[in-house]
């Protein structure tokens, strides 16, 4: 068993102690984490979309915040500001949560597009301005954003650029019947409404250096030529395809290659196949494709698109 797949199944083992049924929505997390991307959960309210987010970073050992998501948050809620220390005369800075390991962001899209820009910068170069000066983020930072579906209320849609930044946007639906019976019997009790606490169960197998060892394990996994043209050729047939307005970024396709990696080491693969590339394809893909007025009228989902882009394209032998 390679590092990642230790990584895998420890985060499994102990996540499985306070989340339930959802072994594939922790196994692309556990991609996320070790490919150094940001993660969106989406889904409606009550699904344990945070429970899952606060686990999984008390799983990782670092330092942890949250930001909650309402119309009336600001930007220097989330990055800080200057203070005015009068002993020493200067100008401070009083650091927001941003500046941690693990940002949990719960209901990111009932922030306003204001607030959510303040985030471009610290996910991209993991660093923030503030009055001409530059700070830099933990190494480690990672955001882990939960949004509810667009169409509810008083929510606002997430800018391109800013979908563009996450790289997965990982959906979570309704348990089925045994592990949502399952979940009734752990937490049908007065007493589990404290939940668990911080970092409970947490093993030293999860601490940085696992997640290094895993990370280097991803950068040893081989990725052929062909490989490359098959994800470039699913780059351009996602500008070309009639329905989308804005196709696979750069960014994006970078991200579908690290994922691919990180998904191969996770199978215990020493190079990436094409099915390794489908199966990411659709945590990656589909919240990047804008879609043009006449889809949208249409219904039409980017994950729908996502699937046709992998059938039209020709996978590599």
């Amino acid at each position: 068993m390679n590092p990642l797949e230790e990584l895998d199944h420890g985060i499994q083992q102990h996540l499985g102690e306070t989340v339930f049924g959802l072994h594939e929505l922790i196994h692309a997390l556990i991609i996320a984490v070790v490919a150094r991307g940001h993660a969106l959960l989406e889904g409606p309210p009550g699904l344990g979309k945070t429970l899952l987010a606060k686990s999984l970073a008390a799983a990782l050992a670092g330092r942890f915040t949250r930001v909650q998501g309402t119309t009336d948050l600001m930007p220097a809620d989330i990055i800080g500001t200057h203070v005015f220390d009068e002993a020493s005369r200067k100008f401070t800075l009083h650091p927001g949560p941003v500046f941690t390991d693990v940002l949990l962001f719960d209901e990111i899209n009932r922030a306003s597009p204001k607030t959510q820009s303040a985030l471009l910068q610290a996910m991209e170069e993991r660093q923030v301005s503030l009055d001409r000066q530059t700070y830099r983020l933990p190494p480690a930072f990672l955001v882990i954003a939960t949004q509810n579906p667009h169409e509810f209320e008083g929510t606002f849609p997430l800018p391109e650029s800013q979908l563009d930044r996450f790289m997965m946007r990982i959906e979570v639906a309704y348990p089925a019947g045994e592990d949502e019976r399952h979940v009734l019997e752990h937490y049908g009790t007065i007493a589990s409404v404290e939940g668990p606490a911080a970092g409970a169960a947490i093993g030293t197998t999860l601490g940085p250096e696992a997640i290094a060892a895993a990370r280097a394990c991803a950068d040893r996994v081989h990725v052929s030529n062909e490989i490359l043209e098959y994800i470039l050729a699913l780059a351009r047939a996602s500008r070309e395809q009639a329905q989308i307005a804005l196709g696979l970024s750069t960014r994006g396709a970078i991200a579908l290659l690290r994922a691919a990696r990180v998904a191969a080491g996770l199978r215990g693969g020493e190079f990436v196949t094409p099915d390794d590339v489908k199966r990411v394809t659709p945590w990656v893909v589909p919240h990047r494709l804008a879609l043009t007025p006449e889809a949208l009228l249409e219904a039409v989902h980017g994950r729908d698109l996502a699937a046709t882009l992998l059938e039209r394209v020709v996978v590599p032998r």
